[in-house]
């Protein structure tokens, strides 16, 4: 059974604009269907998954994904008409009656939600397939589904939490004999994801978007000033539950689309609000130190309370506040559980996988294995890079095998330099992870302002990760020998006595947002590191996706010859294909000085 599952819902931000005219830009992002993606599911396995935006080049791209469903076609060898269900990670029609009340939802339902609206889209640009064969799933269950399906465990407790599902801001599951049985769920007026997202956009970053920020900021800062605020806001319940209160106090429609009395309350109790371009102060610190330490608990809370209560000793997340790095980090470190597995594609490009999940579920056809490193997306050909080669005027270096393209980029990695590492099929999900990644020595003192300078044009307070084997991981960070956190989606402590050696990829607060290698799932990633070992000792590097601020990462060949260009990165290998500016080999070195780092602010 071949079944195609999407995310997005591409009218929201247009509909919000023609009705709220005049906005600032960042509000329209308090919106609902971000991410769009494809995932492609034959027979119950994975084949192939993508998100819109890698090509249509929108970064959050919310988009009818027509350009991932093609691709996710033409990986299978497959024609449209092979498809035999193509599923929805949203299902807004039990609502239809509730949004009937009013007459700017009744639009909003039918212009945004509504199934005529997908299918008109639809419509647009796949027209030869049958609207009969499109399928809705409830957003949470498809989140629940993506979780579970991947994880490899036959029963666990599956938890999923963001900002909102159809109503719904956190679902409880206890998942066991390929079933999930619904626990629990928090309204979406009790968001700690919506609340995380409007103290992001109070502290002058942009709402469903920079969230990651404010945990990259949270260890600069001091919650102790602030913890009352937070521990009045967000109130832990005795039966597992969490209420925001501060979220229903916006009566009015506008109120309700914007948050507004929420917003006033947090200016009036809080701090005043930040512009996006004003100074960051120890005070927006110590607000997203607290803001995170908040978060921390209610995750602790809600996921421990339905542990107990199950008696579930393993858990498998997803939903966009699944991709808080230090959360997870803190369940992971809790010894509530004995196995944790993180849904990689964890936002709602991954809700897709799970549409087609649940929908390969109830057809009885589903295996459930943990997904490998997540390589789903496309790969191109010799003949793709030869064709994007001929474009530009750059030297290209040829090499022989793998073992001499690793050897050359270890070479260059110990010598100081910042190389783009780009092979085989494109990551699914928001993490670069050896496929489409800069990659530098992490024990350069002065490695992570270079590289926010001259590669990346970011908040100079950001950290950077490490890629590490995972024959070696427990050698530098503080985790038992042979932890696998193939995802870069957890963080865990650098161990003390290496921290001074590892200054680019230590966070302020000893901390590191690992990425484990393995031969088993990224062989050739795995091949680079064990070069950079015997050059460095270390088979480590910083690890950071292939893109500039505000791109999303590389797809093709040629957008990624054209970004390296376009930035101070000193060397591109295409596969086994090395690139450096043809005229004036080492202007990005001679240029460096040119870049300034982005500061705090």
């Amino acid at each position: 059974m071949n079944i195609i599952g999407i995310s997005g819902f591409e009218n929201a931000m247009p509909f919000k604009r023609s009705r709220m005219p005049g906005l600032d830009e960042r509000e329209y992002r308090i919106s609902q269907g971000h991410d769009a993606a494809a995932a492609l599911v034959i027979d119950g396995t994975l084949v192939a998954a993508a998100a819109e935006e890698r090509f249509d080049r929108n970064k959050h791209s919310a988009r009818f994904p027509v350009h991932a469903i093609r691709y996710c076609l033409a990986q299978a060898g497959l024609a449209v008409g092979d498809i035999d269900e193509i599923a929805h990670s949203f299902d807004y029609s039990p609502y239809r009656r509730a949004y009937s009340l009013d007459p700017v939802a009744s639009a909003q339902y039918r212009e945004v939600f509504s199934r005529e609206a997908l299918l008109k889209s639809a419509a647009r640009d796949l027209p030869e397939f049958d609207p009969a064969r499109f399928h809705h799933v409830n957003h949470h269950l498809a989140h629940a589904a993506s979780a579970y399906y991947t994880s490899g465990f036959e029963d666990c407790l599956a938890v999923v939490i963001d900002g909102m599902g159809e109503t719904q801001s956190a679902t409880v599951y206890s998942a066991s004999g390929g079933r999930l049985n619904k626990l629990h769920e928090i309204s979406a007026l009790d968001s700690i994801g919506i609340l995380y997202s409007l103290v992001t956009l109070h502290l002058g970053f942009d709402f469903n978007s920079d969230e990651y920020k404010i945990m990259g900021l949270a260890p600069y800062g001091d919650p102790r000033p602030f913890r009352q605020f937070f521990r009045d806001a967000v109130r832990l319940t005795a039966d597992g539950s969490i209420s925001i209160p501060i979220l229903r106090l916006n009566r009015s429609r506008e109120e309700r689309d914007r948050y507004l009395a929420t917003r006033r309350h947090l200016a009036a109790h809080l701090i005043s609000e930040r512009m996006p371009n004003g100074e960051i102060t120890h005070e927006h610190e110590n607000v997203a130190a607290a803001l995170q330490e908040c978060l921390d608990q209610a995750m602790l809370h809600l996921c421990g309370h339905f542990g107990r209560a199950t008696g579930h000793r393993k858990l498998a997340l997803a939903g966009g506040v699944a991709l808080n790095c230090t959360a997870n980090g803190r369940l992971m470190q809790s010894g509530l559980f004995d196995q944790i597995y993180i849904q990689p594609a964890a936002g709602d490009d991954g809700s897709a996988l799970g549409a087609a999940l649940h929908r390969a579920a109830l057809a009885g056809h589903i295996r459930n294995t943990r997904m490998p490193a997540p390589f789903y997306g496309p790969a191109h050909s010799a003949d793709e890079i030869e064709s994007a080669l001929s474009r530009f005027d750059v030297e290209a270096e040829r090499y022989g095998s793998l073992a001499e393209t690793c050897a050359e980029a270890a070479r260059l990695i110990a010598d100081g330099k910042v190389i783009a590492w780009y092979r085989g099929q494109m990551e699914f999900g928001p993490r670069a992870l050896g496929h489409r990644s800069i990659l530098a020595d992490p024990g350069g003192p002065e490695m992570r302002n270079r590289i926010n300078a001259m590669v990346k044009m970011r908040e100079a307070f950001r950290p950077f990760a490490p890629a590490v084997t995972l024959e070696q991981v427990d050698r530098w960070f503080d985790v038992p020998p042979g932890t696998e956190l193939p995802y870069m989606i957890a963080t865990v402590d650098v161990r003390p006595e290496y921290r001074a050696a590892l200054p680019a990829i230590t966070h302020i607060n000893g901390s590191a947002r690992v990425q484990t290698v393995s031969s088993k799932d990224n062989a050739e990633f795995h091949a680079l590191l064990q070069a950079v070992g015997e050059v460095t000792g270390r088979e480590m590097v910083l690890n950071t996706s292939f893109n500039v601020k505000g791109q999303p990462i590389v797809n093709t060949p040629h957008e990624a010859i054209e970004t390296f260009l376009g930035t101070g990165i000193e060397f591109l290998f295409l596969e086994n294909i090395r690139l450096r500016r043809k005229s004036h080999p080492d202007s990005a070195i001679r240029d460096q000085k040119k870049f300034e780092p982005v500061q705090k602010g």
